[in-house]
């Protein structure tokens, strides 16, 4: 990828429950975002802020998604705010579809997106303003995949205090642990240490929870290569099903499907665990702003 440093790029800024994104639509995959150029942009001070970066780029134009080209027309090349690459992010998905509505690519109605995680099918939900007329702030539901639990215990710690914690991949790895308190996790401004390290050699997003009620959950996450942020889909939905195995509730035993409540700081989701194993996030996406990057700025912010 390459682009002329003198071609200002388009961006947009979005958030699902305050998770928050830089968007660069780039359909051709001809944009160059190195991880000191991703970094640069989410940098909350110095650059646009936010805790991560969507790459909206055509399946077919990028070498880790063509293959699902027939079944996917977009990818969301997801981006850490420090830079590295993501396999998968919940709260992304419904933003980068909310984009792909926005700039008309998508309407109201099921949407699937490619992802390092595998095609993800999202639903945007039809909504109609006062007048009757359609509006473009309805939920979006996306399916998530299912939940892998790998037997291999591990143990959060935070200061003097260790928590057993729930081993759960949803196309990306978390440590799922259970507080008194959501204070005590701690500042979370860097990685939680988990035990035995071995267990996430590629790092791991760290969810503290404490119950609300019945069915109902509240959480704090650190997650990797962006610290502490207001909301995380994909653990939110780790979350739920650890807190349904804690509660005794498997839908593949029962055959009923099992709804939590999960709220984050920024927010709140709803999360549903299907018989089949398959697990569906329903929440908000809000597109906040738009605009195009200085190149220079940008070319002086990595170098």
């Amino acid at each position: 990828m390459s682009t002329s440093q003198t071609t200002p790029i388009a961006f947009l800024k979005g958030h699902g429950t305050e998770n928050d994104f830089v968007i660069v639509p780039d359909p051709d995959n001809t944009v160059d975002l190195p991880a000191r150029a991703v970094a640069a942009l989410c940098d909350r001070r110095a650059g646009i802020g936010a805790d991560g970066l969507l790459h909206v780029v055509r399946s077919a134009a990028h070498p880790e998604a063509h293959a699902m080209a027939a079944e996917a027309e977009w990818f969301m090349d997801y981006r850490n705010a420090d830079g590295s690459v993501a396999e998968m992010c919940g709260n992304g998905v419904r933003v980068f579809a909310r984009y792909l509505q926005r700039a008309g690519l998508a309407e109201a109605g099921d949407l699937a997106v490619a992802t390092r995680a595998g095609v993800k099918k999202a639903h945007l939900a039809k909504s109609t303003g006062p007048a009757g007329g359609p509006v473009r702030d309805g939920d979006i539901t996306v399916h998530m995949g299912r939940a892998a639990l790998p037997e291999q215990g591990v143990t959060v710690t935070v200061g003097g205090r260790a928590w057993p914690a729930r081993n759960v991949n949803m196309g990306n790895p978390h440590a799922v642990a259970f507080v008194d308190d959501l204070a005590h996790a701690g500042s979370l401004l860097t990685e939680p240490p988990v035990s035995p390290s071995s267990v996430y050699p590629d790092g791991v997003n760290v969810e503290f929870v404490v119950s609300r009620g019945p069915r109902h959950v509240a959480m704090r996450v650190h997650e990797r290569g962006s610290g502490e942020t207001r909301s995380c889909g994909t653990g939110a939905c780790a979350v739920a099903v650890a807190a349904a195995r804690r509660d005794g509730a498997d839908p593949a035993v029962t055959g009923a499907p099992v709804t939590y409540t999960v709220d984050l700081p920024g927010g709140r989701l709803l999360i549903t665990e299907r018989p089949d194993g398959g697990i569906e996030m329903t929440g908000p996406a809000v597109i906040v702003a738009e605009g195009h990057i200085d190149p220079h700025w940008l070319a002086t912010a990595q170098a």
